[in-house]
């Protein structure tokens, strides 16, 4: 297989900001819903972490009012968030890798990303996440259900890398790595491609 990391930078630098679902379909769907629980739990004036906040499409509501931090691996994605975010601090890199600050945020975001993560690097990933969060901070993010790493050829016109744990292995993992969940469901949602897919969405606090 091919380097995952660099599949998933290389497939959204083309991508670009052709990668936006319609305002009705996000406002309407899962991550619509998402957002509004993730926002309840996030002050007002409190340091938040996005993980692949791609083009900023969350970013805008997530720093309102808040210190805000977004990583990506893609330097396109990361451009198309600076013009929306103007106020924000972007780091590109890889969030499974990426050297950022112990105890440094209140709240850490991660939508639609994990999917593109190895399967192996998932757990780490979360202790990882744990080690940035204050004591009490949330983790909210969402999840992929099926288990196994793969390279999709025509995915929306690239090839993309998806890989994921599952639902238990995804619960325990975060468990174990100091979270306790507040929510955990599964919802579906319509997809780039005009489809519908189902995730595991979930908000942790850290122990």
């Amino acid at each position: 297989m091919s380097d995952p990391k660099q599949v998933v930078r290389d497939g959204y630098d083309r991508l670009g900001d052709a990668y936006r679902p319609t305002d009705q379909a996000v406002a309407s769907g899962s991550r619509g819903w998402f957002l509004g629980e993730a926002l309840a739990r996030i002050p007002s004036s409190a340091d938040v972490l996005e993980l692949g906040c791609g083009p900023g499409w969350d970013a805008v509501s997530l720093a309102d009012g808040r210190r805000y931090t977004g990583v990506d691996i893609s330097t396109t994605m990361l451009a198309l968030a600076r013009e929306r975010v103007p106020s924000g601090t972007f780091v590109e890199g890889d969030l499974t890798a990426i050297d950022l600050p112990e105890n440094a945020f209140d709240a850490v975001v991660s939508l639609y990303v994990f999917g593109h993560i190895p399967s192996a690097e998932h757990l780490p990933t979360y202790r990882r996440v744990v080690s940035w969060l204050r004591p009490d901070g949330v983790f909210c993010a969402s999840f992929p259900l099926t288990p196994g790493d793969d390279v999709e050829d025509g995915w929306l016109g690239v090839p993309m890398f998806f890989g994921g744990i599952g639902r238990e292995a995804t619960e325990q993992g975060l468990r174990d790595a100091g979270f306790e969940l507040e929510l955990s469901e599964v919802r579906e949602n319509p997809d780039p491609s005009g489809g519908i897919e189902s995730f595991l969405w979930v908000i942790a606090r850290r122990r």
